[in-house]
């Protein structure tokens, strides 16, 4: 029987424990954490968006980077196969707008709590406030790991499922990026996505807290448009937020700067009916000032700031309001202009970009190209995708394919 050590007892972590341990593999998890899951937690909210049920397409869609290097782990362990597992083991599942599935308790501790009684079911050993030191090697592979209080415990495989970076609190603080390098590995330098953008305009403060809904937030870096999608989005102290910024976040080139954005907010209505809607407003408004019009179109504190981003006075009567200053209201409101100055930090992103990169790791089974028993699941691969369950289907799929192909190489006894 192999022996085999995942370290890191999150998402990826424990469902490489249960499918190697399946697979006929003598498993120990290890987690640095006083208990599993730490990051499962706090997704959704607390409610766990544990996956989408999409279609593998429709899933490859939603991820910006290096998409076709998971299509064996999602056709391996696809969304429909997670959301079965879940109630195979206790945790009924319900699917809510946008095809997100959450448990149906809507608590992200039954998750952590059901997969950690099947681990528990399949005898998997798990080691709770271990942390890892290093790993031991012999010969070009590995041989054990070192753990931080001098134990020494061996191995005829690992799999590092460490995660990322992003939520430190959780124990994502980039160990395992530190194995990977160290064990010759390229590690493309972590970055922040899905995470809120600062912008080098001032005033978006002045709307801190005003969620903007059914609008369209494009991004572009220089003629060339990056990211376009009809949604919700927040304004902030720092810039912008919410699940359009989130997703734009993804499409962001490194280090996410000379990016600008533009913001329509009335993406219902082209130009010209915008402004056959404005010529009659104007009219009907007669003597009246602008200001006084401007909250039939945008929330009133919106309708106060706007007169100023287009360069019209906000006292102007509507019947003196020329062609050319129509024209400006109309132009700011179909794209209303942000500079992106950066990204917010790694510690606020709910991903991390970046990781080993995806040409050093074999697809169908996610084992290094370089130590031949090591593998890789989860964050620490370069792969993220767009909110909705996807990265958390990501963890479930690599660990999955991660602990089978692992468990088959030891078990078949190929060294």
């Amino acid at each position: 029987m192999g022996k085999i050590l995942v370290i890191g007892g999150g998402a990826a972590g424990m469902m490489a424990a249960v499918f190697a341990a399946r697979a006929g593999a003598e498993v120990t998890l290890l987690e640095k954490n006083e208990k599993l899951g730490k990051k499962v937690y706090i997704t959704g909210k607390g409610r766990c968006n544990l996956t989408n049920d999409c279609d593998l397409d429709g899933f490859l869609a939603q991820v910006p980077r290096n998409p076709r290097f998971l299509y064996s782990a999602l056709s391996f362990f696809s969304s429909q196969d997670m959301m079965a597992l879940m109630e195979e083991i206790g945790c009924p599942v319900t699917v809510q707008r946008g095809k997100r599935v959450f448990p149906a308790s809507e608590k992200a501790s039954d998750v952590t709590k059901a997969l950690t009684g099947l681990l528990r079911k399949l005898n998997v050993r798990v080691r709770l406030n271990s942390a890892v030191h290093r790993l031991q090697t012999a010969e070009g592979r590995i041989t054990g790991a070192e753990l931080e209080d001098g134990t020494v415990l061996s191995a005829d495989a690992v799999i590092l499922a460490c995660g990322g970076l992003s939520y430190p609190s959780t124990g994502s603080t980039g160990d395992g990026f530190r194995f990977a390098a160290d064990l010759g590995h390229t590690v493309t330098p972590p970055s922040p996505v899905l995470v809120g953008l600062e912008t080098e305009e001032a005033w978006p403060k002045e709307l801190q807290g005003l969620s903007l809904r059914n609008v369209t937030l494009t991004l572009y870096s220089g003629k060339k448009t990056l990211y376009s999608e009809l949604g919700e989005m927040l304004f902030t102290h720092f810039g912008i937020s919410g699940p359009l910024v989130l997703e734009a976040s993804c499409h962001l080139p490194q280090p996410g700067k000379d990016c600008r954005l533009a913001i329509d907010l009335k993406p219902g209505l082209t130009r010209e009916q915008l402004d056959a809607r404005l010529r009659r407003d104007f009219s009907e408004a007669g003597k009246k000032q602008l200001k006084s019009v401007l909250p039939g179109l945008l929330p009133a504190s919106f309708a106060a700031l706007f007169p100023r981003l287009c360069g019209v006075s906000p006292d102007l009567p509507c019947n003196q309001i020329t062609s050319a200053q129509r024209e400006a209201l109309i132009t700011v409101l179909k794209a209303l202009p942000l500079t992106v100055r950066s990204p917010r930090p790694l510690a606020e992103a709910i991903v991390t970009r970046g990781g080993v990169t995806v040409k050093e790791i074999e697809p169908g089974t996610l084992r290094s190209k370089l130590i031949p028993n090591l593998f890789f699941a989860g964050e620490m691969i370069d792969v993220d995708a767009h909110t909705g369950g996807f990265n958390l289907q990501i963890a479930w799929s690599t660990g999955a394919l991660a602990g089978k192909s692992a468990a088959e190489m030891t078990v078949n006894s190929e060294f």
